[in-house]
């Protein structure tokens, strides 16, 4: 390794750039519905409520996941205000946090030179790098996930002391809490299924003399249980929607219409891992062999990244984000690989990202609706650093080499994502909000006709009532019918009546039913346009 890469200080400004780089690009978007929107939204709406319990979305009962998203982002607006860097503030720290665990279990676990790498690579890839400024649930999830498989294989070293043993395993424990309290049993059954599997294959039965079975439980319980009990108390249908519903329903059945070959994460997995795809697999097969001592943790890696594929791919509801737990088992047995990779290896990864950079320059004209400016950016990026990294790692300079590709990896990432904001500005329905947003008062009816636009109710400030429409509130709303009319004729009626009483009401009407209002002679006076929607209100 380079000389000015083993100083701490090289380091620690590495890592400060990427931390700062990593928080300001949070804000160069629009929130993109529908996720974006909905837990925006929802942890709005639970600081303006102050009930941290009952889950909601535009006001309705909400329960299709765990509250810890919606938390931390409800903390965010608290510190910070609204605004859409602090809806994804919570995304970035993880995805940000995810990448530094990745090269401190590295380095501890495998070196100094493949902590440094799988590093660089977890923070790099595509999808990682994407996925931390997008406010879902999916990256959460799996820095909660990382956290739990870094705790586990520091915690299972050789060489650990039993009292290192003892806290890496409690903070295990704690992890599996954090990911059921993000998003469900997957926290628990995931890692078991893992475990289990690592015992079978490696032959190291005596694993689970090692965990802190008992006291590691009790951490878990202590702090996943207490919301489970306080909002099935205050909500009685909320177990059975969330642990039915929700998870064996999800994973068995076609209800949620989410369903994908049994190869849908694999030929996703070709794009999620630019710049680093050429190395995946051959680190995979290289982690199978045995290394000397009794734990294995290039066996748990690989297991853990099968096992979670798998898991998914037989699963009956399908999304991107469900592969993201599997990037920092990857990087890790990347950065193992890239510490020992011949050349040849490199130099084809570098290849690949001055390629990618190459024709990405070659299509920006046929690609529609994006800016083109960044685009060229991001694309001539990915080949001057791709070609940099080839030049580097022909010297013989693999640190640097390294380096660059991951620099033109990340660059390549927030400038395509940055790219999107015209097109994501108008399909969040962004100015549509705004231009009635400063006339809205609390008791200021505003219908939702036949859409519910996730971003549109966030930049108003103001929750909406859905007419003909049910969707994803339709559990919520069967609670609490009274929060949406369940007909046009209904809605018809009430409009009529607020307009000839001289009181405010504003609606959000998809575009076919706008017509049909119109030739109902509706009174209204249109005031903006979304995507595929129109903004009304009283004339």
């Amino acid at each position: 390794m380079p000389v000015f890469f083993r100083s701490k200080a090289a380091l620690f400004l590495l890592a400060a750039v990427f931390i700062v780089c990593s928080l300001l690009v949070l804000d160069v978007r629009t929130l993109i519905p529908p996720d974006e929107g909905r837990y925006a939204e929802m942890a709005r709406e639970m600081l303006l409520t102050g009930d941290w319990i009952t889950t909601r979305l535009n006001g309705i009962k909400y329960f299709e996941k765990p509250p810890l998203h919606t938390w931390m982002s409800a903390v965010a607006f608290t510190l910070f205000g609204l605004g859409d860097w602090q809806a994804r503030l919570w995304n970035g720290v993880c995805g940000i946090g995810g990448v530094f665990l990745v090269a401190y279990t590295g380095r501890r676990v495998f070196g100094e030179r493949a902590g440094l790498y799988a590093a660089l690579v977890l923070g790099s890839t595509l999808f990682w790098a994407a996925a931390s400024q997008f406010n879902s649930l999916d990256l959460p999830v799996a820095a909660s996930m990382a956290l739990i498989l870094c705790a586990l294989l520091l915690a299972q070293r050789d060489d650990a002391t039993a009292v290192e043993r003892r806290n890496w395993m409690l903070l295990c424990w704690a992890g599996m809490a954090l990911s059921v309290l993000t998003k469900g049993l997957i926290g628990v059954v995931l890692p078991g299924g893992v475990l289990a599997i690592y015992m079978l294959v490696s032959g190291d039965r005596a694993i689970l003399r090692r965990l802190h079975l008992f006291s590691g439980l009790a951490l878990l319980l202590l702090i996943a249980v207490p919301w489970f009990l306080l909002v099935g108390a205050r909500n009685p249908e909320q177990p059975h929607f969330f642990f039915i519903h929700e998870h064996w329903d999800r994973f068995f059945l076609k209800t949620h219409h989410r369903e994908g070959p049994w190869y849908y994460f694999l030929v996703l997995m070709l794009p999620a891992t630019i710049p680093w795809l050429p190395l995946l697999p051959v680190a995979l097969v290289s982690a199978r062999k045995r290394v000397t001592g009794r734990f294995q943790p290039t066996q748990m890696l690989l297991v853990w990244t099968v096992f979670i594929l798998f898991f998914f791919s037989y699963s009956s509801s399908k999304l991107p984000g469900y592969m993201l737990p599997v990037f920092p088992a990857m990087a890790l047995l990347t950065g193992v690989y890239l510490a020992r990779a011949p050349r040849s290896m490199l130099l084809l990864v570098a290849g690949l990202l001055a390629v990618v950079g190459l024709v990405g320059l070659g299509c920006v004209r046929i690609i529609p609706h994006l800016n083109t400016a960044l685009l060229l950016a991001g694309f001539g990026a990915a080949l001057l650093c791709g070609l940099a990294a080839w030049f580097a790692e022909a010297r013989g300079q693999r640190v640097a080499a390294v380096l660059a590709v991951a620099v033109g990896g990340w660059l390549l990432t927030q400038l395509l994502m940055a790219s999107h904001e015209q097109f994501g500005r108008v399909k969040a329905g962004r100015d549509a909000a705004l231009a009635i947003r400063g006339e809205l008062r609390a008791e200021t009816p505003v219908y939702s006709v036949g859409t519910y636009e996730q971003s549109m109710t966030f930049y108003m400030g103001h929750t909406v009532i859905p007419v003909n429409y049910v969707g994803e509130l339709e559990f919520g709303l069967l609670q609490e019918p009274g929060r949406g009319i369940a007909s046009l004729d209904e809605f018809y009626a009430r409009w009529r009546a607020t307009a000839a009483q001289g009181q405010p009401q504003y609606a959000i009407i998809r575009e076919d039913l706008y017509a049909e209002a119109r030739r109902q002679g509706l009174p209204m006076r249109e005031r903006a346009r979304g995507s595929e929607v129109v903004v009304v209100s009283s004339p």
